[in-house]
Formats: C-alpha cells, sequence, structure tokens
C-alpha cells in the first residue's frame, strides 16, 4: 500500500498507461501496448514452434518498443508497421500469440533500472555481433558478441546461404539508394570486419574507382533495391567467379541481440522464456518494475543507503541519520531497524522502480524509502525537509492500526513536519486523492487539506490523543 508522498512540484507528471500511436498503411492509429505485441509477434515470430520463445519474444518485443518509442515523434506517431521498427501484421494474431503475450503482460526486461535496447536478429549466424560495432551509442554489457550453440543446433534455411551477383545489377542498385558507388564494378573486397567476423567496410572497385562503402549500407541497398534474401547479413566473404560476385555468408539480420532461430531452439529444448531472456541480454532482469539496480551499501546510525554512488552519496547518508533523530526527537516513537533508504540514479529509474509518477519525489513502504536523485533536492533546500517527512512515515506507520483512514496517516505526518496556518478550511480528503497519480493539483490539495484536519483535532484534543488514536484508531464521529 503507498504510505507516503512527499510532494516535489517542479517534477514531471508521469506518462499515461502505454499506448502508442503506430502508422498502419496509410493511417495512425493508437493501439494499446499490449495488441501492438500481439501484432509485432505476429509479424516477427509467428514461425516460431516453442510457447516459451514466444513468451520470450513478446518481452523483447515489448522492451523494443518501450526503450525506442516516438522514433518516428516528428512525422506525427510513434512507430510505423514496417523492419524499420517492428513489422506489425494485426491480421496474422492468433490465440497462440495472445496467450504468450498474455503470460508475460507488463514484462520488461530491466539493467540498472532502465528498461534495455532488447533488439533483436533473424539467425546470428553461431556469433551474436556486438552492438557498439553497429551502433557506439548502444553499446552495452548485455549486448556484447558470444557464441550462440542454440542457433548453430537451429538448422535455419539462414544457416548457410550464397548470392550470386551480377556486377551491373550491384551497381544499378547502388545508384538508385544514393549511394556513392562506381558506375561499373568490377571487383569487391573485404576491407575491415569486427571482432565476431562480420564486414564492418568493403571497398567497391570499378572503371578506375575505388570506393569504401559501409557494409551495413550495402546490405540494406541491395535488400530494398533487388530483394531482402540477397546480403541477409554482414557476416560472409565475397570473390568473383565466371563474370559474378559471389557471396558465401551465414546468418540473417545485423545480428546484435536475441537470435531467434536459437531462441526458438532453445524453447524446442526445454527451456523457459527467462533462460532465454538471460542467454541472450547477460545480466539483465525481467520485471514489470525497475530491476537490475547494482546496489551498493553505506550504513549509518539506524540508516542503511542502497546507493549506485557511493563515493559521492554520504552527504545524504549523514542529512538521512539526522533526520532519524529529528523524526525520533519530534515523535518519542521507537525506530524499527534497520531503516532502508534507496538513493535513485535518476527520475526515470525512481518511476520505474515504485510507479510513483515524477512530481513525487520520495515515497515509502513499510521501512524501506525511495528517493528521488538528491541533489537537485538539496539545491532547492527541500531535501532536509522530504526526508523528515518519510522517517516521520516509517515511525508512525510501525505503530499505526490498520483502521486508520489515510488522510490521518498523511495528515498527522505532515503536521509533525510542519505544522499548517490554522486559516485553512477542514476538509477530509478521501482514499483516491492521494491513491490517483495523475492530477497533481488534487494530490497537493489532499495533502494541504489533510494537514488541516488533523492541526484541527491536535487544537482541539491535543498531541497525546492523536499518538492514543494512532494506535487505537479514531473515535467515533472524529473525521466525519
Amino acid at each position: 500500500m503507498k504510505l507516503a508522498l512527499a510532494l516535489s512540484l517542479a517534477m514531471t507528471l508521469r506518462a499515461a498507461a502505454p499506448e502508442f500511436k503506430v502508422r498502419l498503411g496509410d493511417r495512425v492509429v493508437s493501439m494499446p501496448m499490449e495488441r501492438y505485441v500481439a501484432a509485432a509477434i505476429a509479424g516477427e515470430s509467428s514461425v516460431f514452434r516453442s510457447p516459451e520463445a514466444l513468451r520470450a519474444m513478446a518481452v523483447a518485443a515489448r522492451t523494443y518498443a518501450i526503450a525506442t518509442r516516438g522514433r518516428h515523434s516528428a512525422e506525427g506517431y510513434d512507430f510505423c508497421s514496417t523492419t524499420h521498427c517492428q513489422r506489425l501484421d494485426v491480421a496474422a494474431i492468433t490465440p497462440r500469440i495472445e496467450a504468450a503475450v498474455e503470460a508475460t503482460a507488463g514484462q520488461l526486461l530491466w539493467y540498472q533500472g532502465k528498461p534495455v535496447f532488447a533488439c533483436y536478429t533473424r539467425d546470428c549466424g553461431g556469433r551474436s555481433e556486438d552492438a557498439a560495432a553497429l551502433w557506439p551509442e548502444r553499446a552495452a554489457p548485455y549486448l556484447r558478441s558470444h557464441a550462440d550453440p542454440y542457433c548453430q543446433r537451429a538448422g535455419s534455411p539462414d544457416a548457410t546461404w550464397q548470392w550470386n551477383a551480377d556486377p551491373r545489377q550491384v551497381a544499378e542498385a547502388l545508384a538508385r539508394a544514393l549511394l556513392n558507388a562506381p558506375h561499373r564494378i568490377d571487383r569487391i573486397e573485404i576491407e575491415s570486419a569486427t571482432a565476431s567476423a562480420r564486414v564492418r567496410t568493403l571497398l567497391l572497385e570499378g572503371a578506375g574507382e575505388r570506393v569504401r562503402m559501409a557494409a551495413g549500407s550495402f546490405r540494406l541497398a541491395m535488400g530494398r533495391e533487388m530483394e531482402w534474401n540477397t546480403v541477409r547479413s554482414d557476416l560472409y566473404r565475397v570473390h568473383e567467379s565466371g563474370g559474378l560476385l559471389v557471396f558465401e555468408g551465414r546468418g540473417s539480420g545485423h545480428g546484435v541481440g536475441l537470435c531467434q532461430h536459437g531462441a526458438d531452439q532453445m524453447g524446442v529444448e526445454g527451456k523457459s522464456w527467462r533462460d532465454i531472456l538471460a542467454f541472450y541480454y547477460p545480466g539483465t532482469e525481467p520485471g514489470l518494475t525497475a530491476r537490475g539496480i547494482h546496489w551498493q551499501v553505506l550504513s549509518g546510525d539506524g540508516v542503511t543507503l542502497a546507493t549506485i554512488h557511493p563515493n559521492t552519496d554520504g552527504p545524504l547518508l549523514e542529512a538521512a541519520v539526522r533526520a532519524l533523530r529529528a523524526a525520533i526527537d519530534r515523535t518519542r516513537l521507537p525506530a524499527p531497524t534497520p531503516i532502508e533508504m534507496r538513493a535513485y540514479p535518476d527520475i526515470d529509474t525512481f518511476r520505474n522502480a515504485t510507479g510513483e509518477p515524477g512530481w513525487v519525489a520520495a515515497w515509502t513502504i513499510g521501512g524501506r524509502i525511495h528517493l528521488q536523485p538528491w541533489e537537485p533536492l538539496s539545491s532547492r533546500g527541500a531535501l532536509d525537509g522530504i526526508l523528515r517527512h518519510e522517517f516521520l512515515h516509517v515511525l508512525i506507520e510501525s505503530q499505526a492500526t490498520a483502521s486508520l483512514p489515510m488522510w490521518f496517516h498523511e495528515g498527522l505526518v505532515e503536521y509533525l513536519n510542519e505544522p499548517p496556518a490554522a486559516s485553512r478550511p477542514v476538509r477530509f480528503p478521501s482514499d483516491g486523492d492521494f491513491e490517483q497519480t495523475t492530477d497533481v493539483a488534487r494530490a497537493r490539495r489532499a495533502h494541504q487539506d489533510s494537514a488541516a484536519a488533523v492541526a484541527s483535532l491536535a487544537r482541539r484534543y491535543g498531541e497525546a490523543a492523536l499518538f492514543s488514536w494512532l494506535r487505537t484508531g479514531l473515535p467515533a464521529g472524529v473525521g466525519k
């Protein structure tokens, strides 16, 4: 249950429930996230033999969508329906696909508290590619090159391939793609390769010219201007024979992330969807909220601080110890031990882990306090008050009876932390006023009204009565 809201109105609101704007043909439609995932599975993985592999693909497709949402924002929508984003086939959604999506509903892959870049490829050819080789900005520990024995055992039609290309047609395709290339191609050499043996750059020779070209650009041009079963991957060698350019290769696609043929083979061999994701995205964790944060713990008097920045978060621990002492002095209540505080590295990670909107600076449940990045709070002079608020919640909730309404919980904390002015009219907010996460003005009024209500009770009955009611419940007629 939500127990504490320390409002920081300078923060941003949490995004609405996931729904994507998708271009389908000549229309832009709104599509709920799980419907989008089902359409992506139908378009990308409908031939999977294994239900567990379908589930793994559902998590990967969902996470990829969350991580790349808005890539077409300049055009007024989130995603196209082609392989540029994820290929969608709404008409091909089956009960089997719907079952895989439902079984993993809401599940994302996380690394250090954020959804990962869960890209995938059709067939890695027995060894995945390192993301840094293709997209340096996407370099990540979970997207490094590694051997894939499952792909090798899958026996897919992409395991090995050959394309005998007419040099004249290759030159014409490159010209249509508006790529700088010789107008006649006599020879193609591999200039450089990645650590996984994929071609990085090519040298195209002909008509007295020698032009360097990225292998990825060459592959995409051949696919778009000729056929996608020409240069299927960048894992190949090339030579001339009988006036033709002969490409001999393995695999299909860019090779980064989950290998679809390998994942399906893992499922056939009895691996679960979690096993599959752990193999292809090592170090990540699936979950509904943030996972995979590698906490380090600092210890203080009555408080432990979980942080990923132990060398710089010492001042926060000192402030937390002071706030706990102040809360104990104010209430004379015993502190449960240990009290844990988690300092999140950024607002997105805080929201992912707690489900709270960005305008909630901290969130407490039981003996654990979740805190947004503390430096901005400190620079605005808000940190000490927020910490006292949260430690007061810990102390009060450790004594509170279950029958108390939320306005009393929140109002008592607000009153003890900073008594409100006596002029505010008394109103008793509903629990729904505190539980909603979309209307910051409503949440702010609820906290102010609850503080005013408790202050009015304190003036009428005294603080000792408030602490007594904390344990026994409100007397009949109070709070009506």
